[in-house]
């Protein structure tokens, strides 16, 4: 890919494609499902080994509870992925995601300060509650013509 390529739209196509490939695996499965619980797993996982420093002020989190934070944080993850790439679990993943939001709360913080919990626990209920869609049926052709010639009373519209 060169500048001028890119200048003259000649990949566009690519990005076109691209994106619509996209859209349709991510129809297929509950991303959105899987983002929420991906996102958080990582401030439940994050906050017990962090430390922040505010000029000469240390402010550190960590606690002796830190090994089962990163537990609860990476299974929250590896859930999350699961809804994307074995969405024909996730009922069980929503359920077990619902459930290590609700255990962080004592052992991870307050559950990454509620913002890891809250997303967790949201990704799991749409884990849940989603469902594939079905196709919808294609008319026939003679159908639609049919349909169309008694919505005029048997006339064309040309005459």
């Amino acid at each position: 890919m060169s500048a001028e390529s890119m200048a003259t739209g000649q990949n566009e196509h690519v990005l076109r494609v691209f994106r619509r490939r996209f859209r349709d695996w991510r129809g297929q499965r509950p991303f959105w499902a899987g983002l929420f619980t991906l996102f958080g797993g990582i401030p439940i996982a994050y906050f017990p080994y962090a430390s922040l420093k505010l000029g000469n002020l240390t402010l550190s989190m960590e606690t002796t509870a830190g090994a089962g934070s990163l537990i609860i944080g990476v299974l929250l993850v590896t859930l999350g992925l699961t809804m994307w790439f074995h969405h024909i679990v996730r009922v069980f993943a929503g359920v077990a995601s619902i459930l290590l939001a609700l255990i962080s709360i004592p052992i991870a913080n307050l559950g990454g300060f509620v913002i890891g919990f809250l997303f967790a626990l949201v990704g799991g209920a749409l884990s849940i509650s989603w469902v594939p869609g079905k196709p919808l049926p294609v008319p026939p052709a003679e159908a639609v013509h049919d349909s169309a010639a008694d919505a005029d009373g048997g006339r064309t519209s040309a005459g």
